[in-house]
């Protein structure tokens, strides 16, 4: 009796301090969402909800991470690289099309798919008073004027949601996708082709007084189920809800059914506190403060999405997440995996936003999927060591379409820097040598055994790209290696000869290096602007910034070294003067990501601001296009994806922090209007927790957590200071300490 006491006392003083104290960055409005991809979302990594209104009736999109349908692309096998370029050399490119890019957009699958509905009938209730999430706690709430309330929230390690309506008794209807019957128009991937083409029968729904289960057949055997219970209370009606699968991601071969019955057992109020637990201790890992409230809050609610879709034992953040499209159609391009730059980008912000677990999830995939991404090498390529597709489906297999990117010979290249990151953030010594460097090693493999010799003797790729420089048209294709490919090859032979000399692995260190050695440089233009290509230029607006890599994210280029300084200059200069009306959202998060590593804060800003106005909804879902009537851009369409949210969240970050050269500087790219900016346990590389404070213009603190030791170096740009280390270098205007393990360090400016 007395636990029960204790807990109806803390969901009291749980529901006081959401109506108390509200976040200012929580999402408020006056009515419910009238469009799926405006709604309120919920999610836990590996299911999510999306609150809106359809038809009058109030709506929760439910979705699953793992429900796909895995079919392989018809006639995909048949392609190899060696055909590719015998085909280019021939300048007659159908027969590739043929059988890589057009199966993308002729069939249905594979593709991910969408979950259920649950609808409740609301007109009752009458007029909405407001509708909030409270992105602190992971609760939605919707008020209406008559006195009723409903609160929704996902249980933070189940696959499972609640909802609990006060003073109103509504049961749910459960909704399947229509698999047969729907009238749906959109054929293309862009707007995502209809649910009848995948060619299921329609699953069976079974209702009980306080009940309701639907399963569904997919393709070779692949099955879902959703499930919904509910009871009424004293002064209202809650429910559970749950979405299983027999996929590999349910470990425990638990059902729906089974889970809503289990998480009724627990109680709305129990699973309630474990999340709001879950969501403090998520938010405790890392916060900012600044001037700027749209970007602050943006940053916000980037953060509060990204603990929605990343999680370390949860598939890897797909186009949508665990939001798919709930408009009858497929979502758009297939919701998959995509290396070309949106898995990469969406991960950005989870290594100096100290959220590493979330950044794992992607790691772990990787990892799992390596003998699937071994196989695709040799038989596409015909060599060994590790390549990755571009574009994915859940088990890791090829997808194809505009194949110059899904079958580009870097992508694990690129995929490698997030192994990189991952060790140099945590500093964890196992993982290095179990799988960053196997991986970066196993790369490097690849590219010595794909390259040939140029007439100079120099390495060059068979055939090379840029994305997406001219789309999917044989002119995509280039002779000689491109800057994208060349900055990936380049960063990964030299990280790893710095990882075999971490683990002294003497052999393999000079292997890699006679190995750079035989790459050609970056190549510029006559202005001594990164180039596309040798003797290509960059010479248009173009949404994907491919020609930039070897200075953001790769940094083979450093801003702060007087050479390279010039190469990114000129070549941002060209950026800019190029425009942006061929830009699409992720374009403009990229941007400021490069502006705060160039220590322009005041151009990074004005950025970020354009990207939060413009390219988001009032959810704060980044929609590509230009919502601002195209004074930014001439695409001014809306699919809904993540990339470009989280790209934001890292630019913030880079703004406030960075460390991608081995010496952490704070506050590298502020405004001068930023007068007082304060940041709270973001992460560096060398595994070091840093929070500092700026007032009135003035650097006043900073902490620094060494978590593994080792040597921390501080660019000092602030001036004179004290701190509690006694022992410390001064080195052209960097301070060197000796760490140990789980030292804090106060720094005091004078």
């Amino acid at each position: 009796m007395r636990k029960r006491v204790l807990v109806s006392l803390i969901l009291f003083s749980f529901f006081s301090s959401l109506a108390q104290v509200p976040f200012r960055h929580d999402l408020q409005f006056n009515t419910i969402p009238q469009k799926w991809d405006e709604a309120l979302p919920l999610g836990n990594a590996m299911v999510g909800n999306l609150i809106w209104q359809k038809n009058g009736k109030l709506r929760f999109s439910i979705d699953r991470a793992d429900l796909w349908d895995q079919r392989p692309t018809k006639d995909l096998d048949k392609l190899t690289f060696k055909m590719v370029q015998d085909q280019v050399a021939k300048n007659d490119y159908k027969i590739i099309q043929d059988l890589g890019d057009l199966p993308y957009e002729r069939d249905p699958a594979p593709s991910k798919i969408p979950g259920a509905a649950l609808e409740f009938d609301i007109t009752a209730l009458g007029e909405v008073a407001s509708t909030r999430l409270y992105i602190k706690e992971g609760i939605a709430e919707v008020k209406w004027k008559n006195g009723a309330r409903l609160l929704t929230f996902i249980h933070p390690h189940q696959p499972m949601g609640w909802y609990k309506f006060e003073n109103a008794s509504l049961a749910p209807a459960l909704l399947p996708p229509l698999y047969q019957g729907a009238n749906v128009s959109a054929s293309n991937s862009v707007e995502g082709q209809s649910l009848t083409r995948l060619g299921y029968q329609q699953g069976n729904i079974n209702t009980t007084p306080n009940s309701a289960h639907y399963i569904q057949q997919g393709w070779n055997g692949f099955e879902y189920q959703v499930s919904v219970e509910w009871k009424k209370t004293k002064n209202g009606m809650e429910g559970a809800w749950s979405i299983s699968s027999n996929s590999s991601y349910n470990l425990k071969n638990i059902s729906a059914p089974e889970e809503t019955h289990r998480a009724m057992e627990r109680s709305f109020e129990k699973d309630l506190i474990d999340s709001k637990k879950w969501w403090t201790n998520y938010w405790n890992q890392s916060s900012v403060s600044i001037p700027d409230s749209l970007i602050e809050r943006q940053w916000y609610l980037e953060n509060y999405k990204f603990a929605c879709a990343a999680r370390d034992d949860a598939p890897p953040i797909t186009l949508q997440a665990i939001w798919t499209a709930d408009n009858g159609n497929l979502p758009p391009w297939k919701g998959d995996i995509h290396n070309d730059l949106n898995t990469q980008l969406s991960y950005w912000p989870s290594y100096s936003g100290n959220h590493m677990k979330g950044a794992k999830g992607f790691t772990n995939w990787l990892w799992s999927s390596k003998p699937v991404f071994e196989k695709y090498t040799q038989h596409y390529f015909g060599v060994s060591g590790l390549n990755a597709p571009g574009v994915t489906t859940l088990e890791g297999k090829e997808m194809g379409g505009w194949i110059q990117y899904s079958f580009s010979p870097t992508v694990a290249g690129w995929l490698g820097h997030h192994f990189y990151l991952e060790w140099r953030y945590s500093m964890d010594r196992k993982f290095l040598e179990e799988k960053a460097y196997p991986w970066i090693r196993d790369v490097a493999l690849f590219f010595e055994n794909i390259s040939i010799r140029d007439a100079q003797g120099k390495r060059k790729l068979p055939l090379s790209s840029s994305p997406e420089i001219n789309d999917n048209k044989i002119t995509a294709w280039f002779t000689e290696t491109t800057n994208y490919d060349l900055a990936i090859i380049r960063w990964t032979y030299i990280k790893a000869i710095e990882l075999a000399d971490e683990l002294n692995l003497t052999q393999d260190a000079e292997r890699w290096r006679n190995q750079l050695l035989q790459w050609p440089d970056l190549s510029k233009d006559a202005i001594g602007s990164l180039a596309v290509a040798p003797e290509i230029p960059f010479a248009e607006s173009h949404r994907h910034f491919s020609h930039l890599m070897a200075f953001h994210p790769l940094a083979i280029l450093d801003y702060s070294h007087d050479e390279d300084q010039k190469t990114i200059q000129a070549s941002m200069n060209v950026l800019e003067q190029n425009g942006s009306m061929n830009w699409v959202g992720y374009s403009f998060s990229w941007q400021a990501n490069m502006y705060a590593r160039m220590g322009n804060g005041q151009k990074a800003a004005e950025t970020l601001q354009k990207f939060a106005s413009c390219f988001t909804l009032p959810n704060s879902f980044h929609v590509n296009g230009d919502q601002c009537e195209g004074k930014l851009s001439s695409y001014r369409y809306r699919p809904f994806t993540l990339e470009g949210n989280f790209a934001f969240a890292s630019a913030v970050q880079e703004m406030l922090l960075q460390s991608h050269d081995g010496i952490i500087e704070v506050f590298p790219a502020i405004p001068e209007s930023w007068r007082d900016v304060s940041f709270d346990r973001l992460r560096a590389e060398g595994a070091f927790v840093i929070s500092a404070t700026k007032e009135n213009g003035e650097v006043k603190t900073i902490t620094i957590i060494s978590e593994k030791g080792g040597e921390l170096k501080v660019q000092n740009t602030f001036g004179n200071f004290s701190m509690n280390k006694v022992s410390y270098q001064l080195v052209n205007d960097v301070i060197m300490i000796k760490t140990n393990p789980g030292e804090r360090i106060n720094i005091v400016l004078n």
